[in-house]
């Protein structure tokens, strides 16, 4: 398990109120379904921050890598009927390779999270069409293909692909940047 996640669940009580089986108690009684429906329910209705109302979600759809018996299981998952996107991910983690330092691959059940210290970017194969590599790159004003997400979400910002051609030296960049910015 991921030390910052095994970190969190240590504090869950001491730093939101509630056990991580006692949160599951009570969102199962609301009768959520996904990740956003729990965590507006966590934030709005109980001040918990988002990291934490991010990971008691995840715990509770049991959508998390730690959830998942074979994290290769959840990547091969997220490409069902979306294939021909699976380049997309492997030419970045292959760029991703190259840079000075060591990142960790957390596999989600709908994306792949990258993590230094902090989480520096996500990678999405959001439609059949579209694979969407989220930015944390808080701070950075958005132009061009950056385009600028919800001030408070876990991405600032996201570039949106469709051609594996688009993978290029700008796009390559912007990852480094949050790369260096996560060590």
């Amino acid at each position: 398990m991921d030390k910052t996640v095994l970190t969190m669940l240590e504090n869950l009580k001491e730093k939101t109120g509630h056990s991580l089986e006692e949160w599951k108690e009570l969102i199962s009684s609301q009768g959520f379904s996904k990740h956003g429906e729990i965590v507006k329910f966590l934030k709005e209705k109980h001040n918990v921050t988002h990291g934490y109302a991010s990971e008691i979600a995840l715990k509770v759809l049991g959508s998390d890598a730690d959830s998942a018996s074979d994290t290769d299981i959840l990547i091969e998952n997220q490409y069902k009927g979306k294939e021909h996107l699976k380049p997309f991910y492997e030419k970045l983690i292959a760029e991703i390779q190259k840079f000075d330092g060591d990142f960790e691959i957390a596999p989600k059940k709908t994306y792949v999270s990258l993590k230094r210290k902090k989480q520096f970017i996500i990678l999405n194969p959001a439609s059949k069409t579209r694979f969407e590599i989220g930015f944390n790159l808080k701070g950075v004003e958005a132009k061009d293909r950056l385009v600028a997400e919800k001030p408070d979400g876990i991405c600032s910002h996201k570039i949106n692909l469709s051609d594996i051609n688009d993978v290029d030296t700008e796009v390559i960049g912007w990852i480094k940047m949050a790369y260096e910015k996560a060590a």
